[in-house]
């Protein structure tokens, strides 16, 4: 142990005077440090918690990407295109294609006797990925797709079956809009009511077997409105939907997620501003919180500090002396600051004690997504930007000459 290290383990000892002065200016350093990486590890986990929730309901309606035709972009009445192509369905067998499914979307009309609404149906086959909705089903359940058997059932948001009145079992009309603007009526029973809380989808869409669209459209079994691909990692998102676009041939289109929806994911994004805000604010407190402890700490040593100059210490390793004792605020409160941090990210994230207005927030409960690398780089650039800053106040020793400071009192 060097004698810097051993004089700064020792530096807030000293007669009472010293005492009541230096030891609740250190406290509030150490305390404004953890209750800073606290708020930055709490403000993390849950914007990184709402996007991921959003993110996953919005691919939950349409995967993350999507091949039709060309002139079926931004419409519900798409082109079919042949249900026989080279990528179907092997290109899940591509690393990071978790799976590819058929789908196709026709607008139609719900009526029963009091209310009529609006609604857009998806059709899908018997290779549908059910996991998101059997996530947000609240009352009934999925239904199974037959492909050699048309299936009379559907899937209603909450809003749509509270606005017509349905309850699960019930038996419902729904008129087909055709190209001609003339309505095809056909009769389903809800199987399943679901919720995701994201109204401009809960709002619009009914899920159903693919074989009424096809039907109603005039399609064969081997035509469709197009495909859905649904990848491992979201992150590779852009990369996945390059890859998707340069094999699905020249004569089709492929968009990812993020194109068909650019407003909600373009939102998404701002939310890391509001991050960025709050971990600068928050890192400018723990700054000058430690910088004005360790200025009050030299002041207080003065005649330490003139005392160890007149034996011949260089300038720098009186400064050590200083930034050691500083660095070791700076662990107790980036210690406590995890620990409570963390405790309260995972009580939230198991118990969800904070809840939400799922109407104006899109989610129930506040989402917690805790990354324990992202906790990691903010202990270290907390730390690597503290100890930078705490160089400059450091400075003033070399201001100090040893004669002056021994008479300082």
């Amino acid at each position: 142990m060097n004698l810097e290290y051993f004089i700064s383990k020792n530096i807030v000892k000293g007669d009472s005077h010293s005492k009541k002065i230096t030891k609740p200016i250190i406290r509030i350093s150490i305390i404004a440090i953890a209750l800073g990486l606290i708020v930055m590890i709490v403000a993390l986990s849950i914007v990184n918690g709402f996007q991921r929730e959003i993110r996953n309901k919005v691919i939950g309606f349409g995967s993350h990407i999507q091949i039709t035709s060309y002139d079926s972009q931004n419409t519900y009445e798409a082109s079919p295109i042949s249900l026989k192509q080279d990528f179907y369905p092997s290109l899940d067998t591509v690393k990071g294609i978790k799976h590819i499914q058929k789908y196709a979307m026709k607008a139609g009309i719900i009526k029963t006797k009091e209310e009529i609404y609006g609604v857009v149906v998806k059709g899908v086959g018997s290779d549908f990925d059910w996991s998101f909705f059997n996530q947000k089903i609240i009352e009934g359940n999925s239904f199974v797709v037959n492909d050699e058997q048309t299936e009379k059932d559907v899937l209603l948001s909450n809003h749509i079956a509270t606005k017509m009145k349905l309850e699960v079992g019930d038996k419902m009309f729904l008129y087909f809009i055709q190209a001609n603007g003339q309505l095809r009526p056909k009769d389903f029973i809800v199987k399943g009511i679901y919720q995701t809380g994201l109204e401009q989808f809960d709002n619009l869409y009914v899920i159903a077997d693919i074989a009424h669209i096809q039907k109603r459209n005039g399609w064969s079994k081997n035509e469709v409105g197009g495909f859905e691909v649904l990848i491992d990692d979201y992150d590779e998102l852009d990369k996945m939907g390059d890859f998707v676009y340069e094999n699905v041939g020249y004569n089709l289109h492929s968009s990812t997620i993020k194109e068909q929806n650019p407003d909600i994911f373009i939102w998404l994004s701002m939310q890391d501003y509001n991050v960025n805000i709050i971990l600068i604010l928050m890192i400018i407190v723990a700054v000058v919180n430690i910088v004005s402890a360790l200025l009050i700490l030299i002041l207080e040593r003065t005649n330490m500090i003139g005392i160890l100059k007149a034996l011949g210490m260089p300038n720098w390793n009186v400064r050590k002396i200083f930034l050691y004792n500083a660095i070791y605020l700076i662990f107790k409160g980036l210690i406590w600051g995890n620990a409570i941090g963390i405790a309260i990210c995972l009580v939230q994230q198991q118990f969800g004690i904070l809840t939400l207005p799922e109407e104006s927030y899109y989610v129930s409960v506040v989402p917690i997504e805790l990354n324990f690398m992202n906790v990691l780089l903010l202990d270290i650039g907390t730390l690597v930007i503290c100890i930078l800053m705490l160089l400059i106040p450091s400075y003033v020793i070399t201001k100090i000459t040893p004669v002056k400071a021994i008479r300082f009192d």
